[in-house]
């Protein structure tokens, strides 16, 4: 039995791109022995995967990280009205992705 595939390829991506761009593009894929495609999809799933890291780190200096931790250990206290009335909007706002 074969092996399952691995992520086929079923969606379409289609960018309008300046005679300038697309020249840039076949000469920086050419340079690198692949097409246009390969080459985009590579450099720009790469970029991509960097800019979610980014956003998805946090980074904190040794004080920042102290009071987080103090935070988490810290005992619950009760929601201030000011807090629940936060809640009470983002409940009324919010939806899920």
């Amino acid at each position: 039995m074969p092996a399952v595939a691995k992520n086929r390829r079923s969606d379409r991506l289609v960018a309008r791109v300046t005679p300038d761009d697309k020249a840039l593009l076949e000469r920086a894929a050419g340079l690198e022995g692949c097409s246009v495609a390969v080459f985009v999809i590579s450099h720009v799933r790469a970029a991509a995967e960097e800019i979610v890291r980014r956003h998805d780190t946090v980074k904190l200096n040794q004080i920042e990280s102290r009071r987080f931790v103090d935070a988490l250990l810290a005992p619950v206290k009760a929601p201030t009205k000011r807090m629940r009335t936060a809640l009470d909007l983002h409940r009324k706002t919010v939806t899920e992705r």
